[in-house]
């Protein structure tokens, strides 16, 4: 009976995986990431498998051990990495920052994409609340956009009521590191160790985006958190898990 119950338990997780996997698709974000998705629904397969050949017991008792050791330990990987990725969704908004960097996604022929408005929504606020500070827009053009991320952004400020010269375009990065990197490059001249700064991202990507601005400059940006589509949050946390990984690694 228990294995029945195992079977038909993993069976629905692996058609879930690839229904969600097919959501994220036609989503059309620009990325395979939807892949990894299948993967997972193939693991859970496979694990199916696994069980009911009795691969598991057949196993040497030192191959056992370190099946168990290796799972357990990415098991505590993932749940310490996802604890950060979480406490970066509720951040204390500073008022008055000299500069706010909003971080590019993917824009489209009719406009920003969700997750970019969320972004762009939550600046134009806090611009609006703090009309002394200006606004960095990064982001360049990828394979799949019409124009430059940084375009969309500012037409859409634009369009929003943020005047003109309180917008700076840097439309060549590729990503969360060139973002910082670059926009902060275009302002060197007028910066100094007393400049404050602001990261405008989504609730999933701050913690990221906070860490990669330390690495660079050795001193806080401060988060200004927008909001994300509870539906994608899955496929955004997971993404960042993976990225903060090669992050830690990499840096």
């Amino acid at each position: 009976m228990k294995l029945i119950i195992f079977n038909v338990l993993f069976y629905i997780l692996g058609i879930l995986f690839v229904i969600y996997g097919l959501i994220i698709k036609f989503v059309a974000s620009g990325t395979r990431f939807y892949l990894i998705w299948f993967l997972i629904a193939l693991l859970s397969f496979c694990f199916q498998i696994f069980i009911n050949k009795n691969i598991y017991k057949k196993m040497p008792k030192s191959l056992k051990n370190t099946l168990i050791v290796f799972l357990s330990f990415f098991l505590i990987l993932f749940i310490v990495v996802e604890m950060f990725i979480f406490s970066g969704f509720k951040q204390t908004e500073i008022d008055n920052l000299d500069y706010i960097i909003i971080l590019g996604a993917q824009v489209k022929e009719d406009g920003p994409s969700v997750v970019l408005r969320y972004r762009l929504d939550k600046a134009i606020e806090y611009l609006n609340n703090n009309p002394e500070t200006k606004c960095i827009v990064s982001g360049g053009q990828g394979s799949n956009e019409p124009f430059p991320e940084a375009l969309g952004m500012k037409n859409y400020l634009l369009k929003k009521g943020i005047l003109e010269q309180r917008i700076i375009v840097e439309d060549q990065s590729k990503n969360t590191e060139e973002n910082i990197l670059f926009s902060v490059r275009l302002i060197r001249n007028d910066i100094d160790n007393k400049t404050t700064f602001g990261i405008v991202t989504n609730n999933f990507h701050i913690f990221r985006a906070k860490q990669i601005a330390k690495n660079i400059f050795g001193k806080e940006m401060y988060g200004i958190v927008a909001d994300s589509t509870l539906l994608y949050l899955p496929n955004n946390m997971l993404r960042e898990f993976l990225a903060l990984i090669k992050f830690w690694i990499f840096k």
